[in-house]
């Protein structure tokens, strides 16, 4: 090679420094790895398009005994899928903020306002409504004949919350006397005002149901 052909990389492109050199190279080599990670990202994108959070969801209810698969709005309330989607609506939707009971249902054994409770909540659990509360054979439930008995109804409009609450109270160890049975089905409202004949008939019933 002639003398004075080679020349350094600093000095031998005109106009240019060493630093301008330095952060031009550092640019040039990251450039690819940019590209490559935007292109996989774009192809991500392609095959795994983000879920519409509009879209139902599917899921799996154990309603007295029975599973049903469903495919329902995310937001969608217990108490709406029993009525709307199940065809029970033994459970009644009084005020829809929680406040009145008529929406009372059992989930694993304990009573639920099934309009504040996402159907999604209650999947995998064991719902009880008052549908399956009598025996297969027609026979009723004991608290069920109670109410009967006692005339604790008269609408009937909040009754079937009532009789499911009623199930809870005395399952719960809360049935001991007349003004525990009042406080512990207090969030149960009865428009007739049939309070006496509830109570009345959550005592008859206690002797045949097992305390919790």
């Amino acid at each position: 090679m002639p003398k004075g052909t080679f020349h350094s990389v600093g000095s031998g492109i005109a106009g240019w420094s060493r630093r301008r050199f330095l952060t031009a190279s550092a640019t040039s080599a990251a450039a690819p790895l940019v590209a490559r990670t935007l292109r996989a990202e774009a192809v991500d994108t392609q095959r795994t398009p983000a879920r519409n959070p509009r879209d139902p969801a599917n899921l799996t209810l154990d309603v007295n005994g029975r599973t049903h698969r469903l495919a329902l709005d995310a937001r969608t309330t217990l108490l709406d899928a029993l009525r709307e989607h199940l065809g029970l609506t033994g459970a009644k939707k009084g005020c829809d903020h929680g406040q009145c009971g008529a929406c009372t249902v059992r989930v694993d054994g304990r009573r639920v306002l099934s309009c504040l409770t996402l159907a999604l909540a209650a999947e995998g659990r064991a719902i009880a409504t008052i549908e399956g509360l009598a025996k297969p054979d027609g026979t009723l439930h004991p608290m069920q004949q109670a109410f009967i008995d006692q005339d604790a109804f008269q609408c009937g409009y909040c009754t079937p919350g009532q009789i499911l609450s009623a199930v809870s109270c005395v399952e719960e160890g809360h049935a001991g006397n007349a003004a525990e049975i009042r406080e512990y089905m207090s969030g149960n409202l009865c428009r007739c005002a049939a309070y006496p004949n509830i109570v009345a008939a959550v005592q008859q019933a206690k002797g045949s149901i097992k305390e919790g």
